[in-house]
């Protein structure tokens, strides 16, 4: 379980499911609605942050592993995956979590790192074919 706070001076601080890179992130507001902030290099991400409570509820109704399945917005997500839960008109919001036009995928990629920070999931770290499922 992470000790920060989730704040924009105590970020989460995470690693992608490979273990392969850093990047950080923190809860904020954009227009009244709260985000997170996903900060990866010099790239910026934002996902609505209700995705944390809808994306737990889904896995705990799945009661199993699911492949976590992270694609760029412009690839399709494989049927079946967080990513592809993640932008489908069947999730609770009807749609894509990620916020950014263009930047709106990697759902799979770097939502699964904080639920397991937050002790709300399991996550497998292998080189790729990740999976998770609800704690």
């Amino acid at each position: 379980m992470s000790t920060a706070q989730g704040t924009k001076t105590d970020p989460w601080k995470l690693k992608t499911p490979p273990l392969t890179s850093d990047y950080e992130m923190y809860k904020d507001e954009k227009d009244e609605q709260a985000i997170i902030v996903c900060t990866v290099g010099k790239t910026v991400l934002h996902y609505d942050y209700r995705c944390i409570n809808d994306l737990y509820a889904m896995l705990k109704e799945y009661g199993d592993w699911m492949e976590l399945g992270s694609a760029d917005e412009q690839k399709p997500a494989k049927e079946g995956t967080v990513e592809a839960w993640g932008r489908s008109s069947e999730n609770p919001v009807g749609g894509w979590y990620g916020l950014k036009k263009g930047l709106r995928g990697r759902f799979g990629m770097y939502v699964p790192p904080l639920m397991e920070a937050l002790g709300l999931a399991e996550l497998e770290h292998n080189p790729r074919n990740n999976r998770m499922r609800a704690i």
